[in-house]
């Protein structure tokens, strides 16, 4: 099988080199980390000539034996998003032969890349067979997710195309499992989903710095890191009061696309008014996005510059569900280190005590939008509280990029109450059906309720009434909201009240001199019985003492009837059974029979041999031969042998049985004659 363990390779030295390579060395090229992976534009084919030898860590794959060692060996990462839901195609062609690739593909929507390494659901599909050549996502591609294995095996090389959705980020892991540097072909295609930002790309904010020797631009959506020149020249300032003299980006040192540039200028601007305006620099082009659609040439943002003044906090973000931090957001960025770690320069009061116990932003290049202000526990209380901006432990306040000083000053934010889904319910109880009426008492601002019964539809009021069998077992479930909290509440209640009479007897037919024995199996909730054996006898008792019925010296039969009651709620049922007493139990065997099918005589064996336990029986004809035997008193010799009925002629019969009453066994044998 393959794994990530290394080949035993004749030359030790070989061996060595290539556990050294593989293995020893981490990986640094641009595009061979999930943090660092190519942005993916759906038409467009990747060419990768060569592939750096290099190892980040090791993969789960699921339903894959672990200890087949699975890692990123010598990989390439590529990150796209999903615009239309559907299924994904594509194709991994390797250049040389003999080339073993393999893939993985991660569905990272709101995660860090890097957690492919830690966090096992993350996983979508994949394929890891060792067999040499192209490989990918198809229509006609296997099941699940394709498993290390030896080339020799030819396991097949595609997985079937998995279907992704529509606003989720995906990853996708290619690992030359092959210790040498040849490149492939990826291409996407195949598939219904839409990889292809349908975006085109433009210009998004514009904002000189403090002393006006730089602009910041911001674009709507990232763009190629290899469409921008360093000197800025599809860029030009409108009065031209000054020129572009370089640019540079927030993230083109450790990945591929951008979306922020910073303009210097040749001089400082004078307050004013200005348009920013982007047009074909020196290498022919505006500002290209990763589907190589261009920035329109011509387009232009206006922007102000002023002399810096102090700035206020401007908003504070929506708190969410009992938040244990809320986010301040301010018009200029903030220095992050005059941020006190503590959260000394904030304070908040309201409803309920809030301690805040540290602060901090979210830092590129010690420069922040915005400051998370951290309490030492969630909000429980709602209500509208105050968030004061002051002075921290260190006697100054928090500084704007330009310098200037946060004035102390107070911002209000709103929370809302946890909520509570404990509910109450009335039950009805009733004979075939019992209803229930289900509330919740709406505190706390809760004003969404989606109850479930038993799996069933949602239903969505505050109230509600439904049916539920008497006997039956319910599952109920309650989520309620206020728009910002949510809680959750499930019950069981199981009814066992509809009344079911029955019982068993212990034989339904019994000799004059026993006692009929009754085992009452009724259900439900019953407070009355009443037992009647035909027209001889009743009881009230819920289990009657065995019942001696009348001795008449005759066969009889009877009808034993119970009744279960429950008073309070009205219901009633009955069960029946019907006995035979035998007018008496003595086992007696007849000397002929006539099976002729006229009702009479037409079957043979010993009579009313209820208390023969072993009981076994057996008939033979004149030569020995077996003809009929049972080990059950009830069966009885037809007169047939082997389907076909007999002549007349005489049987001989063995009767052998242990007496209940006595426990004395009983050897009896005779003949009996057949009349045709």
């Amino acid at each position: 099988m393959k794994t990530e363990g290394i080949k035993i390779f004749t030359l030790i030295l070989i061996a060595a080199i290539t556990i050294y390579t593989a293995k020893g060395q981490t990986c640094t090229t641009l595009g061979q980390t999930p943090a660092t992976a190519f942005p993916v534009c759906g038409t467009t084919t990747f060419q990768q000539s060569s592939v750096p030898i290099c190892r980040n860590g090791n993969l789960f794959v699921p339903n894959c034996p672990a200890g087949d060692g699975y890692g990123d060996k010598n990989p390439f990462y590529y990150k796209f998003t999903c615009f239309v839901s559907g299924t994904l195609g594509f194709t991994i062609n390797p250049i040389g032969a003999n080339e073993d690739y393999d893939w993985q593909l991660y569905d990272i929507t709101g995660r860090n890349p890097n957690d492919i390494y830690t966090n096992n659901s993350l996983v979508v599909t994949g394929n890891w067979s060792g067999t040499y050549g192209a490989t990918g996502a198809s229509a006609s591609g296997i099941s699940g997710i394709g498993c290390a294995s030896d080339p020799s095996l030819n396991n097949p090389t595609f997985t079937q195309m998995p279907n992704i959705i529509q606003g989720h980020e995906y990853l996708l892991m290619i690992s030359h499992f092959t210790d040498n540097q040849s490149g492939y072909n990826l291409s996407f295609g195949g598939g219904t989903a839409v990889i292809t930002d349908p975006t085109m790309p433009h210009l998004a904010s514009v904002k000189a710095d403090c002393d006006g020797t730089t602009i910041t631009v911001k674009l709507n959506k990232k763009v190629k890191c290899n469409s921008f020149t360093t000197s800025g020249s599809e860029f030009s300032i409108v009065p031209a009061v000054a020129t572009v003299a370089s640019a540079v980006t927030d993230s083109c040192s450790f990945g591929f696309d951008f979306d922020e540039i910073t303009l210097t200028l040749s001089n400082p601007l004078p307050n004013g008014n200005y348009d920013l305006v982007i047009n074909n620099g020196t290498d022919a082009n505006t500002l290209r996005d990763n589907c190589d659609n261009l920035i329109p040439q011509g387009e232009s943002l206006p922007f102000l510059y002023a002399i810096p003044q102090p700035i206020f906090a401007d908003s504070i973000g929506t708190p969410g569900c009992a938040p244990d931090s809320v986010k301040v957001y301010f018009p200029k960025k903030i220095v992050c280190n005059t941020i006190s770690a503590n959260g000394s320069d904030f304070s908040v009061t309201g409803p309920s005590a809030v301690n805040v116990v540290a602060a901090s932003g979210n830092c590129i290049n010690n420069k922040t939008e915005y400051i998370i202000v951290k309490f030492a526990n969630p909000i429980m209380v709602g209500g509208t509280y105050q968030l004061t901006l002051k002075a921290g432990d260190d006697g100054g306040v928090v500084l704007d990029e330009c310098g200037q000083e946060t004035p102390v000053h107070t911002l209000p934010f709103t929370t809302v109450d946890t909520v509570n889904a404990e509910f109450s319910y009335v039950p009805v109880l009733d004979c075939l059906k019992n209803t229930v009426t289900f509330s919740h008492n709406g505190a706390h601002g809760v004003n969404n309720w989606n109850w479930t019964f038993n799996g069933g539809t949602p239903v969505t009021t505050q109230t509600h009434t439904i049916d539920f069998p008497s006997i039956s077992n319910n599952t109920i479930q309650l989520i309620a909201s206020n728009g910002v909290c949510s809680d959750t509440a499930t019950t069981t209640l199981d009814f066992n009240n509809e009344v079911k009479a029955s019982f068993t007897i212990s034989d339904n037919i019994i000799c004059p001199e026993d006692k009929l024995e009754v085992t009452n199996t009724s259900t439900g909730i019953i407070d009355s019985w009443l037992w009647k054996y035909d027209f001889t006898g009743s009881s009230t008792l819920q289990d009657p003492p065995p019942y001696q019925f009348p001795a008449i010296n005759n066969e009889a039969y009877y009808t034993i009837k119970l009744y279960a009651t429950n008073n309070t709620l009205g219901c009633t049922d009955s069960a029946k059974a019907t006995i035979t007493v035998l007018d008496h139990c003595l086992i007696e065997i007849p000397s002929a029979f006539t099976p002729n099918n006229d009702g009479l005589n037409d079957n043979f064996g010993p009579h009313n041999a209820i208390k023969a336990d072993n009981y076994y029986f057996r008939i033979y004809n004149r030569w020995g031969q077996l003809v009929f035997e049972t080990r059950n008193w009830r069966e009885r010799w037809d007169g047939r042998v082997n389907g076909a009925f007999q002549t007349t002629n005489v049987f001989v019969w063995i009767l052998s049985y242990t007496h209940r009453d006595t426990g004395n066994p009983v050897f009896r044998k005779g003949t009996v004659t057949v009349i045709r």
